[in-house]
């Protein structure tokens, strides 16, 4: 059930981190992948990829410009089925929300939405017209919290949240699942100034009921899940993998 042998994967952002421990699971659990992302750095995740028996194709692509996605996907998608699409690239811009400038707050949704929505509607395009496909969109805590000094990354994974759901409603009947992780607090590049806060370090991990902050890994079996069979009758759904954060 949840092997994805024969089946290809479109993950983003997946040169480190959440995308390259998801990418290197998919990998894992039999499926090909294309790797795209804004720099060409993908040596260390295709070499992790390739050895679990992965062929690997990669893409350049800048989701700060969500209208460059379409175009290129068509050549992709018209040599290529595309089974799994992963949206998880993302940023985050931190600094009080009196000060971000429209500039900054426009570069977040650009990444962290709009780019989903243009990449899930053109794979969502073939899988509809296929009658199957899985896609997977990774949200936040901050798809139900506010946070603190993150007001565009905030507004940006709720509205993932709503994205997810719309779309399952309208792919279902296309035989097309569309979920989303929320990861609870990962070590990753995007919580590197967390956790240095002296302050809010420890905080956070003492609310943690698991005691520790996540890993990417931590997220691996959720994704191999939401991409395989075993989650045919899943739709609409946000699976939170926060060690009981929100619990709390």
């Amino acid at each position: 059930m949840f092997s994805l042998k024969g089946k290809t994967a479109l993950v983003t952002g997946a040169r480190t981190g959440i995308g390259k421990a998801i990418a290197v699971g998919l990998a894992q659990a039999g499926a090909d992948l294309v790797l795209l992302g804004h720099s060409p750095d993908f040596a260390e995740v295709t070499a992790e990829a390739e050895a679990a028996g992965a062929a690997v194709e990669t893409m350049i692509v800048d989701l700060a410009d969500p209208a460059a996605v379409e175009p290129a996907l068509a050549e992709l998608l018209a040599r290529r089925e595309v089974d799994v699409l992963v949206n998880n690239a993302g940023i985050i811009h931190r600094q009080p929300a009196t000060d971000v400038s429209l500039g900054d707050w426009r570069r977040v949704q650009a990444v962290n939405l709009d780019s989903v929505f243009a990449l899930s509607q053109a794979v969502g395009r073939q899988m509809t017209a296929r009658g199957s496909g899985k896609i997977i969109t990774i949200a936040s805590l901050l798809s139900f919290q506010g946070g603190i000094n993150v007001s565009g990354y905030t507004t940006s994974k709720h509205a993932v949240a709503g994205l997810t759901k719309a779309l399952a409603n309208e792919w279902a009947p296309h035989g097309v699942q569309v979920n989303a992780i929320a990861p609870g607090y990962i070590a990753t590049n995007n919580t590197e100034a967390l956790r240095a806060d002296p302050d809010r370090e420890p905080a956070i991990r003492g609310r943690i009921p698991a005691g520790r902050w996540g890993t990417p890994e931590d997220l691996v079996g959720a994704a191999v899940f939401l991409a395989s069979p075993a989650s045919d009758y899943v739709n609409g759904h946000v699976l939170v993998v926060d060690g009981g954060w929100m619990s709390r």
